[in-house]
């Protein structure tokens, strides 16, 4: 890499201009980060705990958890990093590699949104073969193919970024190396990157909102067709509503970013929808799927209640070892 570049290190300027402010955004994004992390791991605790979960639903909820766990532990430890310390430097290298694998965070969160639309769908319109159609092996093939493609897709847009040259300026103004924000510092020819980041787009981030769209027309018209009484139909899309919520607001910030020409780019609103999408989005899913879903309130308030009748029995038990010492003859002779 860097014999394509007389740059050798980035700076990140994110936050740079409030300077009497970087104690209280330090503080604020390191509890959202705690707050998000926590959510999400808890999710996928009860969900490999809890039997009764063990479905291809929470199954690909799981793996979103994980997906977004790993966006934000990716980008923000360099932000807090930033913010603390004042050292705003990061390596070539190191921003390619935190590029590419926030990239493989948003690809495969594209597919795996669209993989459980298609459970949705099976669901809902084709109960009866439900289980014939998504059994463990498809899950986790499905699971994996999300994985494997937000990998793959994403490489060759790394590979041409980091082999242009960064000749000008070093300075980065986003809070984590983005690929719209070092295209705009590389001073190589950009139109080729440009284009296939837009065929990819189309592709991989786009044919799978189309997918989604169309599994929940087919969804509403087999509700709406299947089911008459107003129970029903609310019973049936409220298995479904958690999900389209997490899809538009997901869809809604990330084509805000990076569908719009480059001609009205701004990196302000750029750096401003960028935070609300790597912070919120992971704080915001957890909270969804949780307060949405009454299975997933079920198993939370189970494994609340063991954990707190554990440690109420262990504390029984100290304070029952504790009277016996104190009963013992030997005691009082001494």
């Amino acid at each position: 890499m860097g014999n394509h570049s007389c740059v050798t290190e980035f700076l990140i300027l994110g936050f740079s201009e409030f300077h009497e402010l970087k104690l209280p955004l330090f503080t604020l994004f390191l509890l959202i980060y705690l707050m998000a992390v926590l959510g999400n791991l808890l999710i996928i605790c009860i969900v490999c705990a809890d039997p009764h979960l063990h479905t291809p639903m929470y199954f690909f909820l799981a793996n979103l958890s994980l997906i977004d766990v790993c966006s934000l532990t990716v980008t923000v430890p360099k932000l807090l990093a930033v913010l603390l310390t004042q050292n705003n430097a990061i390596s070539f290298s190191d921003c390619i590699l935190q590029m590419y694998f926030y990239l493989i965070c948003t690809g495969t969160e594209f597919i795996l949104l669209a993989v459980m639309a298609y459970d949705r769908y099976v669901a809902i319109c084709n109960p009866l073969h439900y289980t014939i159609i998504m059994t463990r092996k498809i899950c986790v093939l499905l699971a994996a193919f999300s994985w494997a493609t937000g990998f793959i897709e994403t490489l060759p847009q790394v590979i041409i970024i980091s082999r242009f040259s960064f000749c000008s300026s070093n300075e980065i103004v986003h809070f984590f190396c983005d690929f719209t924000a070092l295209m705009k510092l590389s001073c190589s020819e950009t139109s080729s990157v440009e284009l296939l980041n837009y065929i990819i787009g189309v592709f991989t981030d786009l044919t799978p909102f189309v997918f989604i769209l169309t599994s929940y027309v087919c969804i509403i018209l087999s509700i709406m067709k299947s089911i008459h009484s107003a129970e029903g139909r609310r019973k049936a899309f409220s298995t479904c509503s958690s999900h389209l919520l997490v899809v538009i607001l997901f869809y809604s910030t990330l084509m805000c970013v990076y569908l719009q020409p480059s001609s009205d780019y701004n990196m302000d609103n750029n750096m401003l929808v960028t935070v609300i999408f790597t912070f919120l989005m992971p704080l915001v899913n957890p909270l969804i799927y949780s307060i949405r879903n009454k299975d997933l309130k079920v198993a939370l308030q189970k494994s609340l209640g063991r954990v707190l009748s554990l440690s109420v029995n262990k504390s029984k038990d100290k304070i029952f070892l504790v009277a016996q010492d104190n009963m013992n003859p030997r005691n009082e002779m001494i």
